[in-house]
């Protein structure tokens, strides 16, 4: 396939999936493996990270008013209620810290999951049979709007995080609706949380695997030192491409998803995921990747 098609495919899959319950990870992972890209190769790994950013600047430009709103409030809220741990920046920044330590710790862990597709095949299925369950059985909120969330309620989804940073394909806005569901939240406060919390949890997550990818360190692994890329102008066409692609296309696909929650639930997303599950379950027992 052409470079830029690809990079075109692969920017638009990333751009669908990024936000959406069904995890971007497990989606590149098998659209790379089908198109036997090499996980392995510099580029191709920057790359991934590269159009990943891409998605994620969709969210501060989507939500430019209600970042103004909450610094403009801070600490105190819109009523004057709030102090520096309840209000919805500091419980952001709380959750944030409390995800992070351990999911820096469990580094290594993670790495190798990222690799294994049978570990996604099975976060795909269950974690597509809890969100089902949990979306049909928990009706009854209790916080309507992100603003109105405690402490214990943003560490509690803290705990569905670190689950779905060690097992990808768990996915992270999943693990977030899924735990503020349960816990009271509409479908619509779980995922603004989810997507304000994603800001500053991903832009660290996948600048740091950027600088490890760019500036490898002596002392690593040597399987996982990779030489930094030595990028030519259709590279950095290539990466463009991707960039663009996924920003934009995430950027539609967070306006669409912020209405549709309010007026729906997460079944089909849920069935999608175990469809998929059942899918990638086939292609890995046949050996088709």
């Amino acid at each position: 396939m052409n470079d830029s098609l690809l990079s075109l495919l692969l920017g638009l899959v990333e751009g669908l999936t990024e936000f959406l319950p069904v995890s971007s990870t497990a989606h590149l992972r098998i659209v790379e493996a089908l198109l036997h890209l090499d996980l392995h190769d510099a580029y191709w790994k920057m790359y991934t990270i590269v159009i990943q950013l891409g998605a994620i600047l969709a969210l501060p430009v989507y939500f430019w008013h209600r970042i103004l709103k909450f610094l403009s409030t801070f600490p105190r809220g819109e009523r004057g209620d709030r102090n520096v741990f309840t209000h919805p920046l500091g419980l952001t920044l709380i959750a944030f810290i409390v995800t992070a330590i351990p999911a820096f710790l469990l580094t290594r862990q993670i790495g190798q999951n990222l690799e294994n597709l049978w570990v996604m095949a099975w976060a795909l299925l269950i974690g597509g049979v809890i969100m089902w369950l949990v979306d049909a059985l928990c009706r009854h909120s209790r916080v309507e709007r992100m603003v109105d969330m405690t402490l214990p309620l943003a560490v509690w989804i803290c705990f569905a995080l670190i689950a779905s940073a060690v097992f990808p394909g768990t996915s992270r806005s999943m693990s977030t609706i899924v735990a503020g569901e349960i816990a009271g939240l509409t479908r619509s406060a779980a995922l603004e949380f989810s997507f304000f919390l994603s800001m500053p949890t991903m832009f660290v997550a996948t600048g740091y695997d950027l600088l490890k990818t760019l500036l490898p360190h002596r002392h690593t692994d040597a399987a996982e030192n990779l030489a930094t890329p030595v990028m030519t102008g259709h590279d950095w066409i290539v990466l463009a491409i991707g960039f663009v692609v996924s920003f934009v296309v995430a950027l539609g696909v967070v306006a669409w998803f912020m209405n549709w929650v309010r007026a729906r639930g997460f079944a089909p997303f849920a069935v999608y995921r175990i469809v998929l599950a059942a899918a990638l379950f086939w292609l890995l027992w046949r050996g088709r990747i």
